[in-house]
């Protein structure tokens, strides 16, 4: 009887966890790129139109302007720095293209849209018009087969204990955030990034074979990821706002860890607990009525 307990035991939370792990979304490895805010494609530039403020580092190999009047942390142009960062940013690119795909919402407009941690595709270009929610902790990857574009004043919404540092964005052509869009997660554009005036990024912009285009940005890299889903990077130094500033100092984006509490684990040892009870009581009725 024993036995057969324990082996129910086991199949409940198999049968419970599977799902959610087969096709769950990984870390894609950003490797030192972690370490840039912002990073230029190979053989371009990064330029900048007004008081962006940037807390990370900031790459190119063909030059950055615009720095002032923006201010940023770090900032490397065609360096050795800047050489990896590029080589580790492909790699994760790779990685994260290829992880097996959880929902397909090709022509689906992602506002109004509430997700879990997962792997997201859409094989033409995503619309993001509206409010984006993301619940719970985990990792998240949204793949674009071709640009991406969000409509002015879109927003991508955390909750639960879902994380900048555990979001990521693949785009297969370029990235487009419009005016006055509050994004969050890691852009991997194939091509470049664009950033019109008083967008904001919780997160980063990492172009692979263009340049990347800043407008009156606010943009903080992510930094001691709790949870243990992705690769945890220190605190960007400090980086005083620019002259005229007219964005957040923070971006508002909550940092607990409800969501990441394993409660399908909790739901089957739930379940393993209530099928012992109903064992333990069987045999206690049967020794009764002997």
């Amino acid at each position: 009887m024993r036995r057969t307990f324990i082996a129910l035991f086991v199949a409940a939370l198999t049968v419970l966890i599977w799902p959610a792990t087969a096709l769950a979304a990984t870390d894609p490895g950003l490797g030192t790129a972690g370490n840039f805010a912002v990073l230029a494609g190979t053989g371009t530039s990064l330029t900048n139109t007004g008081p962006s403020w940037i807390t990370g580092a900031i790459g190119a190999a063909a030059g950055i302007t615009g720095f002032p009047p923006g201010t940023a942390g770090p900032q490397h142009n065609g360096d050795a720095v800047y050489i990896q960062a590029q080589t580790d940013l492909g790699n994760a690119f790779s990685n994260a293209s290829g992880q097996p795909v959880t929902t397909d919402y090709t022509g689906v407009n992602l506002g109004g849209l509430t997700l879990g941690p997962g792997v997201y595709n859409q094989s033409t270009a995503p619309t993001l018009t509206g409010t984006l929610t993301l619940s719970g902790g985990g990792v998240y990857i949204f793949k674009a087969g071709s640009t991406l574009v969000t409509a002015s004043g879109a927003r991508v919404s955390l909750i639960n204990g879902a994380q900048p540092c555990d979001i990521f964005w693949v785009v297969g052509s370029s990235a487009t955030i419009a005016t006055s869009t509050t994004f969050v997660g890691t852009i991997m554009a194939q091509i470049g990034i664009q950033m019109q005036t008083g967008a904001t990024l919780n997160g980063r912009a990492l172009a692979r074979t263009a340049g990347v285009t800043l407008d009156t940005n606010r943009i903080i890299q992510p930094s001691g990821c709790a949870g243990g889903f992705t690769a945890s990077y220190p605190t960007p130094a400090y980086v005083p706002p620019p002259a005229g500033n007219v964005l957040p100092a923070t971006l508002g984006v909550p940092w607990e860890l409800l969501g990441s509490f394993p409660w399908l684990l909790v739901i089957g040892a739930g379940a393993g607990l209530g099928a012992a009870a109903l064992v333990i009581g069987s045999r206690r009725r049967r020794r009764r009525s002997a």
